[in-house]
């Protein structure tokens, strides 16, 4: 009787041993019916309105899904609102990589936030595509970060565009910069700085903000003292908000340019009550009322899917930068694993969604460095003032100066 029941205790513990041990290649989150995406996002805090791009990548794979999935396989999409605090981006990429076991990262707000957890993910062998912010140090050198792939152009090639744009179509000669003092504020900076040495010129003034200041009139003060053509800010769009009403009862009335971080026009323009007519940004994408396909698409979509969500840049940026990361799943058929999907990217060229091309490979992992310039309208609209246009601004040198 021992005998037996010694037997089928052996035999009890074979079997649980067997069930639980995972089958030899799995993949992290991936499965028959699955492949399972993380992001984190401000859906709350001082950076709020940046956190429509993570709702945007969720419309986007719902989209996705109600098309029957990429290869058989639904996205399951994990997105935590981690409010712009870096302490808090790395507790939420534990929890996805570690419990939810996602395959993958898609987007995610921030310079400080994304640092957060980039060597976090590098170490555990998790693709991140996207992250929403033009930093320079996601893909340089590209041996650093293998699986992440940049879809925002940089901060620096913006600013570096911005003040060309201001010099030679509007005649400019006075150029002030108001940021954020961090690294998304700095890069900017530092490409305002080269473009205006390569002639021969400084800025007017430099003045920053930190991302917790509700009054900006002291800022306001100094930019107006320097008495110039042109202010370029590079802040959150409350702080840019916040400096247009500011500079209205001042009197204090030069150009405003700004980067794709305000590009949001409609939100903008509202939430400005107006100011930010005649406003000159960067953007990565089509505007509100392209007649590009996949943009009409898209709008259907969030229609269907999303109706109360409202539709801006902010918004549709979250399909824009992981636009390449569907397409490497759909070039990787049924065989996901993530040395495929790396090659998958690296095999992208010349791919366009609704933003600039993007080419990847082996030694290249950011993939568009181009924006065109636009100007809000009458009534929160925008109109296109140039064509698609990339730079050329050696970004090893923009690092090095970042790092002094």
């Amino acid at each position: 009787m021992r005998r037996k029941n010694l037997i089928a205790m052996v035999a009890l513990a074979a079997f649980f041993s067997l069930t639980f041990i995972p089958a030899a290649g799995a993949v992290r989150g991936v499965t028959d019916t699955e492949i399972r995406i993380g992001q984190w996002g401000p859906q709350t805090g001082p950076a709020a309105l940046w956190g429509a791009v993570a709702r945007g990548s969720g419309l986007y794979f719902k989209m996705i899904n109600e098309e029957g999935g990429i290869h058989g396989r639904k996205i399951t999409y994990f997105l935590r609102d981690d409010a712009y605090q870096p302490p808090k981006t790395k507790a939420i990429a534990k929890e996805l990589v570690e419990d939810k076991e996602v395959f993958a990262f898609a987007c995610g707000v921030g310079t400080a936030t994304g640092m957060a957890v980039r060597d976090y993910l590098e170490k555990n062998r998790v693709p991140w595509v996207g992250p929403a912010a033009g930093s320079v140090h996601w893909c340089y050198p590209p041996e650093e970060a293998p699986y992440l792939f940049g879809t925002y152009p940089l901060y620096c090639d913006e600013a570096f565009l911005l003040v060309n744009y201001a010099l030679d179509k509007l005649g400019k000669k006075r150029i002030a910069f108001f940021y954020q003092n961090d690294d998304y504020g700095r890069v900017g900076l530092i490409g305002a700085q080269i473009a205006l040495e390569k002639r021969g010129m400084k800025l007017a003034a430099s003045v920053s903000a930190e991302t917790m200041d509700t009054d900006l009139s002291s800022h306001c003060m100094k930019l107006k003292a320097a008495k110039p053509d042109v202010v370029i800010m590079w802040v959150l769009p409350k702080h840019g908000a916040i400096m247009l009403g500011t500079a209205a009862k001042l009197g204090f009335k030069p150009v405003w340019m700004t980067s794709s971080t305000l590009s949001d026009y409609q939100l903008m323009y509202k939430i400005t009550k107006g100011l930010y007519k005649d406003v000159i940004f960067t953007t990565f994408g089509e505007l509100l009322d392209s007649k590009n396909p996949l943009m009409t698409n898209y709008r259907e979509a969030q229609k269907r899917l999303e109706p109360k969500e409202r539709w801006g840049i902010f918004y549709y940026a979250g399909i824009l930068f992981i636009e390449p990361m569907v397409e490497a799943f759909r070039r990787c058929g049924r065989d996901l694993t993530v040395d495929n999907f790396i090659k998958a990217m690296e095999s992208i060229k010349d791919f366009q969604g609704i933003g600039p091309k993007m080419s990847f490979g082996p030694k290249k992992r950011q993939g568009s460095r181009s924006f065109f310039v636009a100007k809000c309208t009458e009534g929160g609209n925008a109109e296109k003032i140039t064509g698609w246009m990339t730079s050329d601004i050696d970004v090893y040198e923009v690092k090095k100066r970042l790092e002094k």
